[in-house]
């Protein structure tokens, strides 16, 4: 496993630094249980992925793509979304391919579609069980990067009414995994016609999703907003 993890660095490092054309994607996350994995399939991260080689400068392949949680692919994406509304359960093997994936460089971004959040987290603590989830601060780099969040997660979705909240896991210093609560980012990042979403609310969505992008991908914690 540990071939595995250096091998994937070393693949990342190479294609990021040195290759300008599209050559690495990023993925939603397929896991099992039954809750719908599935639910913002068809535009919500090419949407993202277009907003971010547009003003990010990034070069993520247009095709996002798909991964099962137990498969070694994961260690081919940088960074993978998760959503749903619904159940979600990991078996062991899975629990322990995604804590490698992570803890090697990985980067997952899970979105709560409203219902996630009690099944989520004790999956989670399958993945990281020595690890809780804890709201980051305001000030935190994911919120300053591109743009400028001063009160953290934009509110999407209207859901239970509550604020939004953005937590996160933190692995020996190294934030591998945010979690947008009571926001619903991955619903904001789809097309108008699905959701009827308002153009400012549509930005916000965008501009958070970059934020992550530029954190996970580009360095975020020494990038100065421009």
């Amino acid at each position: 496993m540990l071939k595995k993890i250096v091998f994937f660095l070393l693949i990342f490092i190479t294609v990021t630094a040195f290759t300008p054309a599209p050559t690495y994607k990023i993925a939603l996350l397929k896991y099992n249980g039954g809750g719908d994995w599935y639910a913002n399939l068809e535009t919500s991260l090419p949407n993202l992925i277009k907003f971010a080689n547009d003003n990010l400068k990034t070069n993520i392949n247009p095709e996002q793509g798909t991964v099962d949680v137990g498969s070694p692919d994961i260690f081919n994406y940088p960074f993978v979304h998760m959503t749903g509304h619904g159940n979600v359960v990991f078996s062991s093997q899975e629990a322990d391919n995604l804590r490698n994936y992570l803890i090697g460089g990985g980067f997952l971004e899970i979105s709560d579609n409203y219902g996630l959040d009690k099944f989520i987290r004790p999956q989670m603590k399958k993945v990281f069980p020595e690890l809780d989830f804890i709201e980051l601060p305001f000030s935190h780099p994911i919120y300053h990067q591109k743009y400028d969040f001063p009160n953290g997660l934009p509110k999407i979705h209207e859901h239970d009414g509550t604020p939004a909240q953005g937590f996160g896991l933190i692995y020996q210093g190294r934030l591998v995994c945010f979690y947008d609560y009571e926001c619903d980012l991955g619903d904001g990042w789809e097309s108008f016609e699905i959701h009827k979403d308002s153009p400012e609310i549509h930005q916000k969505a965008l501009k958070m999703g970059a934020n992550i992008l530029q954190y996970v991908l580009m360095g975020g914690e020494n990038v100065t907003k421009k």
